[in-house]
């Protein structure tokens, strides 16, 4: 059972980093200098792939892809400490694997530092935003409407990447993993750490305002 989780578990986060790198070299490539229409691109094919991986893969694994979607699914109760380790473990490699596969396929250098500078104040707050939006989404969704979480995932990735500063990474293995390119989805190495303790903090501001609501709607009901 665990391998096949697993499995499920690198396919999709390999695809989907493919997907956020491929995108972002294909959009630049076609887009003649305009950002704008980069940033359309990498968005809607990143959207786009998410809610197929969700729907295909979220029967097997639960579809997370993220770390920060795996601690909250620990912290709920869903899996165990060793389950959870080890959905982080694969991640991570996958997306490394997501990112080399994108560069082969566009038949770049397999492994370049990134040089795209994500620092300072408003890109870790984009990035808390970010972070506290996906996971509030993912957990009020689930209990309220689990059949569309796929679209309502795809949807909010969409409009995170317009409406934060940061282009909404929400992901620490997406992070570390779009650290090894220099591509228009990159990030410098030394801008990792601030992106993921900010992931982090949204993660547990969205964790705790889910529970909150939750236990208000239940007094409601009940």
């Amino acid at each position: 059972m665990l391998p096949r989780k697993l499995l499920a578990e690198f396919i999709g986060t390999a695809l989907l980093l493919a997907t956020v790198v491929g995108s972002g070299i294909m959009g630049v490539a076609l887009s003649a200098g305009n950002d704008g229409i980069a940033l359309l691109a990498n968005a809607a094919a990143t959207a786009g792939v998410l809610y197929v991986l969700i729907v295909v893969l979220g029967p097997v694994s639960g579809a997370h892809f993220n770390p920060v979607v795996t601690l909250a699914m620990r912290l709920r109760g869903e899996l165990d400490s060793v389950t959870a380790a080890a959905y982080v473990v694969v991640q991570v490699v996958a997306a490394i694997a997501g990112v080399l596969l994108a560069h082969a396929m566009f038949d770049q250098p397999l492994l370049q530092p990134g040089t795209h500078v994500r620092t300072g104040a408003s890109q870790w707050l984009s990035e808390g935003v970010a972070t506290f939006g996906l996971l509030f989404t993912i957990l009020l969704g689930i209990r309220q409407r689990p059949a569309a979480i796929p679209a309502l995932v795809a949807s909010y990735i969409f409009a995170a990447y317009w409406f934060t500063a940061s282009t909404s990474f929400a992901n620490p293995a997406v992070t570390l993993a779009r650290s090894l390119t220099q591509t228009f989805a990159g990030i410098r190495p030394d801008d990792v750490s601030g992106f993921v303790l900010a992931q982090l903090a949204g993660a547990v501001l969205a964790i705790g305002a889910a529970s909150l609501l939750a236990e208000k709607d239940a007094r409601v009901t009940g």
